[in-house]
């Protein structure tokens, strides 16, 4: 029987554990992070699977054509990831560079542009071919606040019963509308029937 002390395994592991983590270097911790972020859709680090690359290096410089083993270990030695940016050259494009941060950057110039994004919708005013003057007034300035905001107006008339035997009265309506807003917007669809019901879009002027 050997004299040796036997090292109880719960006490081994942990001791061994920490022995490890101790080893890992700055560039596996950064690596595992960048990996992270790298999106499924492209081709990354060891997701290329040609065998021979050209080469771009990560200040745009041409390396010329490399293979697939080359390109990463050049690019792990500056510490950074192999993209393929042209996958359908021959053969194909790859680059060195941060793609965790280029990621970061696209995400962040999507946000900017979906912030600066100008959504405009289509506002409904209902008439009929026989409006008084005072709810004609005030249908005009529900027309004129949304047109200020940035949105489209679109102007109805309906027609009951014999009414749309004279669908030129709503057609006067709609020209009045619309020229009571001509100041700020422009007709972007002039009138016209649709089944019992006139209509007509206007749209805010463009800005200068």
């Amino acid at each position: 029987m050997s004299d040796q002390a036997e090292v109880p395994c719960g006490r081994f592991m942990p001791a061994l554990f920490n022995l490890h983590f101790a080893q890992i270097t700055d560039y596996s911790i950064n690596l595992f992070w960048r990996w992270l972020n790298i999106s499924k859709e492209m081709f990354v680090n060891e997701g290329i699977r040609a065998q021979q690359v050209r080469l771009i290096g990560q200040n745009g410089e041409q390396v010329g054509i490399k293979s697939r083993t080359e390109a990463l270990a050049m690019a792990r030695q500056v510490n950074l990831d192999l993209v393929m940016v042209a996958p359908g050259a021959r053969p194909p494009v790859c680059r060195i560079m941060d793609y965790g941060r280029y990621r970061y950057e696209q995400q962040k110039k999507d946000r900017e542009a979906r912030k600066n994004q100008k959504v405009i919708s289509i506002k409904e005013i209902r008439l009929s071919p026989s409006i008084e003057e005072h709810d004609f007034n005030t249908k005009m300035r529900n027309a004129k606040k949304f047109l200020e905001k940035g949105d489209k107006v679109k102007a109805s008339v309906r027609f009951r019963g014999r009414a749309i035997t004279h669908s030129d009265l709503g057609r006067q309506v709609l020209e009045k509308l619309a020229e009571e807003c001509s100041d700020i917007s422009v007709i972007e669809a002039r009138p016209k029937m649709e089944g019992r019901s006139m209509f007509l879009v206007l749209a805010p002027k463009a800005e200068k």
